[in-house]
């Protein structure tokens, strides 16, 4: 029977979570477009930092990985 007291309960707490979830949304402080256009810029340039910096390491251990399979081939 306590899996139908829980359905019972259902609305009453959908409906408390809804109206905590309105309540918290008002405390919310909303980034304006400036804000919103430099932390964007500062992602993307970080973004494009490490994709750099992979890439160099990758090739480096491309070579790296490459001259030593070719010295223990031989």
């Amino acid at each position: 029977m306590e899996a139908i007291e829980r359905i019972k309960e259902w609305p009453a707490a959908t409906k408390n979570y809804v109206g905590e979830l309105q309540l918290e949304m008002k405390r919310v402080t909303w980034p304006n477009r400036n804000q919103v256009q430099a932390t964007t810029l500062v992602v993307i340039l970080t973004v494009f930092a490490f994709a750099a910096y992979f890439a160099v390491v990758d090739a480096l251990l491309t070579r790296s990985i490459t001259k030593i399979y070719a010295v223990l081939t031989k």
